[in-house]
């Protein structure tokens, strides 16, 4: 099955300019396939003394560098899909997502996947539904672990889990803390409430006494 990925259908990958998290995923390293010779970028390629690179080089090239070299406008590179969302490790988080340890796959993994959706590849429905489905089928289980354990330490519990997993983690568990929090505010007022109640039925029964 190829793993080439083709033109992508806006001509770059877009960017949250100002987002961390999401440059720091533009950053991660995708293979590539040189289609042309290009003169003066040489000294990318640290395997080679050559000047220029050679038609047919294949480099591992950061994805905003690969989206440069790939637009509607020239296909200098076929950018390769990574291994990790090539076909046998969508059928391992098929088969159960909730055992993989996603983080060693990527710690930006929907980040750099989604990205790789804005080229055109025979296999970009497929990726599409495995990042959909793999993100739905952990989503409960983060969630059921943040709410039972608001008060650990969730570092041991997290180190399996993407980055957007991981702020769902911290999200779900400070809700939790909030709604422990209003709670207890309800149960005082309840329990102001039915005091100044029952002291007005006293004074009520000694009036009418």
């Amino acid at each position: 099955m190829s793993g080439v990925v083709g033109t992508p259908g806006s001509g770059h990958v877009e960017s949250t300019f100002f987002d961390i998290d999401d440059i720091v995923a533009s950053e991660h390293h995708v293979p590539c396939r040189f289609e042309q010779p290009v003169a003066g970028l040489g000294f990318i390629d640290q395997t080679s003394d050559d000047d220029d690179i050679q038609e047919g080089t294949k480099l591992e090239l950061p994805l905003w560098l690969a989206a440069a070299l790939r637009s509607r406008r020239r296909a200098i590179v076929n950018v390769e899909l990574p291994k990790q969302y090539k076909e046998t490790y969508r059928e391992i988080l098929t088969a159960d997502a909730n055992v993989v340890d996603l983080h060693k796959l990527g710690p930006y993994y929907y980040g750099c996947g989604t990205k790789l959706l804005m080229f055109d590849h025979p296999e970009k429905g497929a990726v599409s539904k495995s990042l959909l489905e793999t993100f739905l089928n952990r989503f409960r289980r983060i969630m059921d672990t943040a709410q039972h354990a608001f008060h650990a330490d969730g570092s041991g519990l997290t180190e399996k889990l993407d980055n957007v997993e991981k702020m769902l983690f911290k999200a779900g568990q400070v809700g939790v803390q909030q709604f422990s929090q209003w709670e207890k505010m309800e149960s005082r007022k309840l329990e102001t409430s039915f005091t100044v109640i029952s002291h007005r039925k006293r004074k009520r029964s000694q009036i009418n006494a």
